[in-house]
């Protein structure tokens, strides 16, 4: 793997133009439970299958407990970034990473000193009145009991795209945008699996597309480096 790095490492040092791709595994590292691993929230028990919980048929009909399952497992507001957030923030200062764009919805870009992140499945710290689009802090949400209500009667949302809702277009053309442009495309932490956002990376047109994650993933024969690693591992050696 040091063979691997040196040239990732190489790379990164020539180039001005990086975008970064990344899913649940930079989060888990961090503390923050994925979906799909052997210890991810799909393999453990709940009345309902966290999928059917995360969709919107469900949050619409059964908000008591889509808030409590919501509670209990989508919000970790004492979490950390780890060495792949806060590298990526440093690339940035440096004008290295033009943009990182996430799966992750947990803000730890953002609080590492990352600007320029496009979420794609939207946020936890963002929440609003779905009635009169009031804003409303996480920390409401996580405080509070039931379903939460807005002080016009609305139920508030968190702005996170759940299962059956699209993808919000703006974020998803400036993504392609950014990933159509790149001289190097870092993919991190996921296992593209999840569509229509692993289908992005097939907008990139460079030579130099890098695949870091812990298991092998479909994109792995089409990359220029792969590393399996955890993506902290990898990103503290750069």
């Amino acid at each position: 793997m040091d063979a691997q790095i040196a040239k990732l490492k190489e790379w990164v040092d020539a180039s001005d133009n990086i975008v970064f791709f990344g899913g649940a595994g930079v989060s888990t590292e961090s503390g923050i439970p994925d979906f799909r691993s052997v210890d991810g929230l799909y393999n453990q028990q709940y009345k309902y299958p966290p999928e059917t919980i995360l969709s919107h048929t469900f949050f619409m009909a059964e908000p008591e407990e889509f808030f409590r399952f919501y509670r209990a497992k989508m919000l970790a507001l004492d979490a950390q970034p780890n060495a792949a957030h806060r590298k990526l923030a440093e690339w940035e200062r440096m004008g290295k990473c033009r943009a990182v764009v996430t799966q992750n919805i947990d803000g730890l870009h953002q609080k590492a000193g990352s600007e320029e992140v496009l979420e794609l499945h939207g946020s936890v710290l963002r929440n609003y009145c779905m009635r009169c689009r009031k804003p409303y802090d996480v920390r409401d949400i996580a405080a509070g009991k039931g379903v939460p209500k807005c002080t016009c009667g609305g139920t508030i949302k968190p702005d996170v795209v759940l299962y059956e809702e699209s993808l919000d277009s703006v974020t998803i053309n400036k993504s392609v945008e950014y990933i159509a442009n790149a001289d190097i495309l870092i993919i991190g932490g996921t296992s593209l699996a999840v569509y229509p956002a692993a289908s992005l990376i097939d907008y990139y047109r460079g030579s130099k597309l890098v695949l870091v994650n812990k298991t092998s993933t479909p994109a792995d024969r089409r990359a220029d480096l792969v590393i399996h690693a955890p993506i902290g591992e990898v990103f503290s050696q750069l």
